[in-house]
C-alpha cells in the first residue's frame, strides 16, 4: 500500500521560508464538505509571521466560477476601486475561499474582508452573522456593504474603506 503524500504548501512570497508553527494544528476541521488545506506559518523578510488561512479545497472551483460570473455590484467595486492595487496601492483578492466560505474581497496585508450583501431576510442575516463570527475568529476584520450602496454610493463607500486602513503614522 502506498503512503499518501500531503499536498505541498502554497508558494511562498520571495524572501520567506516555511517553518511550521509549533502551536498551529496540521489540519483544521471545517465541516464535512471536503478536505481542508493545512494551516501553515511562514516567516516574512521583516521577521513577522504570516498565517495562511485554512480553506475548504472543494470551494476553489466554485470561487473560480464566481470570478467568471460576478454580480453587477461586485464588478463595479472590483473595476473602479480594488482591482490592480487601485485602492491605496493595496492588493485585494476576489472570491477568496476562507474556511467553509468564499469572501467577495480579501486584503491579506490588513487581514480585511469586504463583503457585498444583497436583499436580506432573517435566514440570510443569521448566516451572515455566523460567517462574520467565523472570520473574526480568524483575526479578520469584516466590512459589509449593501448592493445598493456599491451601485449608487461608491464615493461614500470608498471613504468608509479608507477609515479602516491604518493612519500613515501608525502601522497595524
Amino acid at each position: 500500500m502506498k503512503a499518501k503524500h500531503p499536498t505541498p504548501p502554497a508558494p511562498l512570497i520571495r524572501g520567506e521560508t516555511a517553518t511550521p508553527s509549533p502551536d498551529a494544528p496540521q489540519e483544521i476541521p471545517l465541516g464535512d464538505k471536503g478536505k481542508v488545506a493545512p494551516a501553515t506559518f511562514a516567516i516574512g523578510r521583516d521577521g513577522e509571521g504570516l498565517k495562511f488561512l485554512p480553506y475548504d479545497k472543494c470551494l476553489t472551483a466554485l470561487a473560480r466560477e464566481n470570478r467568471h460570473n460576478p454580480t453587477p455590484a461586485e464588478t463595479l467595486l472590483w473595476q473602479k476601486v480594488l482591482r490592480g492595487k487601485q485602492f491605496e496601492h493595496y492588493k485585494f483578492l476576489r472570491q477568496k475561499p476562507i474556511g467553509d466560505y468564499i469572501v467577495y474581497f480579501y486584503c491579506a496585508e490588513f487581514r480585511l474582508v469586504i463583503e457585498i450583501d444583497g436583499d436580506s431576510h432573517a435566514e440570510q442575516l443569521d448566516y451572515d452573522a455566523q460567517r462574520t463570527l467565523f472570520l473574526n475568529g480568524l483575526g479578520l476584520q469584516v466590512i459589509r456593504n449593501f448592493n445598493r450602496d456599491v451601485l449608487h454610493e461608491l464615493p461614500v463607500l470608498y471613504d468608509n474603506l479608507l477609515t479602516h486602513l491604518p493612519s500613515p503614522n501608525h502601522e497595524q
